[in-house]
């Protein structure tokens, strides 16, 4: 409790010098009407109101605990949602597959799989900004319920387009069973009838098999030059030499002739389709609705 009244404090602080408005607080969700009169205690306090179940009934300094735990898991939750799941797990098994033993390191490539999402997301985040933050954030918006549906339509769009262009719909159909949803007809379900909470694992799943099968497809060159300079080696009456040593050079050159790099980012990149490039395609869930 002494430590979340001390990040209280630091907080309070914090805001005071950078010259927010100490309004007072009260229970009646207030609308600003520019950015200069957010009262960030007015938003502490109104956690609670905003999130199901707890109907207001949190004090402030739970309110803001639930706040900070929110914020620590969103970026999370949201890179789930992205293309950065395939890319970092393709990425990790092609280190793998050269056998450099943690080069390039895991911090390099985080960052690159970091910004080719970005790159690959650019157009569903924009969409997003554009259809249901910026309206919400210049007054267009009022209404919570709306602004989020807004800003999660474009998501909800990119992640059904993977999910039909790889054709792994029994992930969906999965939770949609478990959830309790009949699906033995699935002509007669929509994408409406699938909420975030069975959609996002779905993807999740969807997106774990393809970088799977990305990655057998990286190892198989690798592992014939493995097979060839072994047998090189078993023939000579080298057994006590490893292979992976002397395959390593040629695995390394190879990879650098063929520009390897470019080429499997490039091919990751082109691999995710977006939402515009898959209407001319019909295939489940592809009804109207949201």
């Amino acid at each position: 409790m002494n430590r979340v009244m001390v990040l209280m404090a630091i907080c309070c602080t914090m805001l005071l010098g950078s010259g927010w408005a100490m309004a007072q607080v009260t229970t009646v969700p207030v609308v600003p009407s520019s950015p200069d009169a957010i009262n960030p205690i007015q938003v502490l306090e109104d956690v609670s109101e905003v999130v199901p179940g707890l109907d207001g009934q949190l004090s402030s300094t739970l309110n803001i605990m639930v706040l900070l735990t929110v914020l620590a898991l969103a970026p999370s939750i949201l890179l789930l949602c992205t293309c950065f799941t395939r890319i970092v797990i393709v990425l990790g098994l092609l280190r793998q597959a050269l056998g450099t033993q943690g080069l390039p390191p895991t911090q390099v490539l985080i960052g690159l799989s970091l910004f080719v999402t970005f790159v690959v997301m650019s157009p569903t985040i924009s969409a997003m900004y554009n259809d249901g933050i910026k309206p919400y954030a210049e007054g267009e918006i009022t209404s919570y319920e709306e602004a989020w549906q807004r800003t999660k339509q474009p998501l909800r769009d990119y992640m059904f387009t993977q999910i039909e262009a790889t054709g792994n719909w029994s992930g969906v159909y999965m939770m949609l069973n478990y959830r309790g949803i009949d699906t033995s007809d699935p002509s007669q379900l929509s994408r409406s009838d699938v909420d975030m909470v069975t959609l996002i694992p779905a993807f999740i799943l969807s997106e774990l098999k393809v970088a799977f099968l990305v990655g057998f497809r990286i190892f198989l060159p690798f592992l014939v030059i493995d097979l060839v300079i072994a047998s090189m080696l078993v023939s000579m009456g080298m057994l006590m030499l490893p292979p992976v040593l002397i395959s390593l050079p040629f695995k390394i050159l190879l990879f650098v002739l063929v520009d390897g790099w470019s080429l499997l980012v490039g091919s990751l990149m082109t691999g995710v389709y977006q939402p515009e490039a898959m209407q001319h395609v019909i295939g489940g869930l592809t009804g109207a609705g949201p």
